[in-house]
């Protein structure tokens, strides 16, 4: 992983960089500026942008980082080499990529994708679900909308308490209710249907709903939803097959889909 971070293009390295100043990660001489800083550089407004930055400076700034997170950055970084493949085979063989996947590829180059979908996956209990080759990839259709239920926590947190996922037949391919493993503070039954009494005895946890969503999504599958990024960080789970509400609904006239309520 450290070979592919120290290999990567300088654009690709500003994109890491900016993922850790988003996420607050601080290396072992601080965060971004606070290397800027200890380091002798002068720094502003605009200098503080890693944009401004040579490739060698970022690398170090990188590299103050602990092996797990620089193994982390170096996912980041084949992910960047993931999506410019995607973008070259649509390039190279517009007529081979479908309907679907043309929503998928309009979600990824949003102005607010990057923002809602730059999740913390380095984070424990995270699930990073990979994407299979390009090709088949592009010719994949296969939908699956879902919807999570979520409760507030003594800690201030919220959790998932009810999962429910259809395909584009409106099958339910999973309705569950999930134990929180925590004190529940609001049920917000006015919202989630779900009060005290439907969580007795129930067993099923965050982990248990994260092995199925990752059999289902194993084939390809594009997953869809409303507000879809609050989902995913409920589920603690990284996937990059989505088609977000600002695609999909705008594009419902120009593509040949079955609209599927969530």
């Amino acid at each position: 992983m450290a070979k592919r971070l120290a290999a990567a293009e300088k654009e690709v390295l500003v994109e890491v960089v900016r993922f850790t100043q988003k996420n607050g990660l601080r290396g072992c001489d601080g965060g971004w500026k606070d290397f800027l800083a200890r380091n002798g550089r002068k720094f502003g407004a605009s200098l503080s942008d890693p944009r401004k930055r040579t490739r060698d400076v970022l690398l170090a700034f990188l590299q103050t980082f602990s092996k797990d997170l620089q193994k982390y950055f170096g996912k980041l970084v084949k992910r960047h080499k993931e999506r410019s493949a995607v973008q070259q085979y649509m390039t190279d063989f517009p007529d081979e990529v479908s309907p679907e996947q043309k929503l998928v590829q309009l979600t990824a180059e949003h102005p607010e994708y990057r923002k809602h979908y730059c999740f913390p996956s380095y984070q424990e209990g995270w699930k990073v679900l990979r994407i299979g080759e390009v090709s088949s990839l592009m010719s994949s259709s296969a939908m699956l909308a879902i919807d999570c239920e979520m409760v507030l926590c003594n800690d201030g947190t919220e959790a998932v308490v009810r999962v429910c996922v259809v395909d584009d037949k409106l099958k339910a391919k999973l309705d569950i209710l999930v134990n929180p493993l925590k004190t529940i503070t609001d049920y917000r039954t006015h919202i989630t249907g779900v009060s005290k009494k439907d969580l007795e005895g129930v067993t099923s946890s965050l982990v248990d709903v994260q092995k199925s969503l990752k059999r289902m999504l194993s084939k390809e599958n594009i997953l869809i939803g409303h507000s879809l990024h609050r989902d995913l960080c409920a589920l603690k789970i990284d996937y990059s097959q989505v088609c977000a509400r600002y695609s999909y609904l705008l594009l419902f006239t120009e593509v040949p889909m079955v609209p599927v309520k969530t």
